[in-house]
């Protein structure tokens, strides 16, 4: 028998339907690639091995013997260093350094074993801030960013965090070395003004009702009341090491001043997709974004951080901070929870 003839537009028909096959199932290819790239990785139990004593100790030498903390279940090493040497007003008040003018260094190992990373994040005045550009990266360290955490501070502050790779020692020596002339090192730094019967943020605030508004339980430290909130939601990856909650992944917020007149500070980690609704909860509650920017390159997924700033009733504030952690991944949880 024979067959119908292939017409020309039986031709084209069967063209357009082979075509529009092709283009759907490349569109679902394309759409399922990019799910995949915007789920973030769900935060696994840490496989990081644990830091070395002697690592800790040649970090415990190169800042003069100032011994740090150690968490054992992110293997992270971190020693804090304070700008004490700083007197910092914000709108013409005094703030306390424990506001957000103290600095750290870390260190932990990658996750093969085969390395370590270190990070920190310096507090400088502008005067600073390019002779440790210089002084870090002779010294072989990487300088991953450079920014403001406040508006309204006098003197002018800004942040500078410094990355490296390499043998834990090598680069505990390197980074001390890097900083040894400048204020930053705690040779250099008087010691922390003794409180000469101040009060405390316990005798400062009502922080059980502080608790029950942010949902979270902060640290007193001296007059500062501070909540630090992990991202146990998410697993980073940077440069072969897991960055977590002790070195540097985390949400943060500070309470100074007076219980009915005081000031929040702090600081938002954030996927790119919960950068503008965090902005927009934040504005709802008039507080104040300082600055969104990186701190590490080259992490997946990629991480945003966001400064902000408020003054006003304590409780007010808490609200404002509760309202953006609503707006994460991880709703808020507390580090560790």
């Amino acid at each position: 028998m024979q067959m119908n003839p292939l017409t020309r537009r039986n031709m084209l028909r069967r063209t357009g339907l082979l075509l529009g096959s092709a283009s759907a199932l490349a569109g679902i290819r394309s759409v399922s690639r990019v799910a995949a790239a915007s789920t973030p990785t769900p935060a696994t139990e840490s496989k990081t091995p644990p830091l070395s004593k002697e690592a800790m100790a040649a970090l415990d030498a190169a800042l003069g013997g100032k011994k740090g903390s150690y968490v054992e279940n992110e293997g992270v090493y971190t020693t804090p260093l304070p700008r004490n040497d700083l007197k910092v007003t914000i709108k013409g008040e005094p703030v306390p350094i424990g506001f957000g003018f103290g600095g750290w260094v870390s260190m932990k190992r990658t996750v093969d074993g085969e390395s370590a990373m270190l990070m920190s994040d310096t507090v400088l005045l502008q005067e600073e801030v390019n002779p440790l550009i210089s002084a870090a990266q002779d010294h072989g360290l990487q300088v991953t960013a450079i920014h403001n955490h406040f508006f309204y501070e006098n003197p002018r502050i800004f942040y500078m965090h410094l990355h490296g790779m390499g043998d834990a020692a090598e680069l505990a020596t390197k980074y001390g070395a890097a900083i040894r002339d400048t204020k930053l090192h705690p040779s250099n730094q008087p010691a922390a003004a003794a409180s000469s019967g101040g009060r405390t943020a316990k005798e400062i605030f009502d922080l059980a009702a502080l608790d029950k508004v942010v949902g979270l339980t902060g640290k007193v430290n001296g007059a500062v009341y501070k909540y630090v909130v992990g991202r146990d939601d998410l697993r980073v990856i940077a440069m072969g090491a897991e960055v977590t909650t002790a070195i540097g992944l985390n949400t943060w917020a500070a309470f100074a001043g007076e219980s009915d007149a005081a000031h929040i500070a702090g600081d938002v980690a954030m996927l790119e997709g919960e950068v503008n609704t965090v902005i927009r909860s934040l504005r709802k509650h008039d507080l104040e974004v300082v600055a969104v920017h990186q701190h590490m390159l080259e992490e997946q997924p990629r991480i945003i951080f966001l400064h902000y700033y408020g003054s006003g009733p304590a409780l007010t504030l808490a609200e404002g901070f509760r309202a953006a952690l609503d707006q994460l991944g991880g709703k808020g949880k507390q580090a560790g929870g």
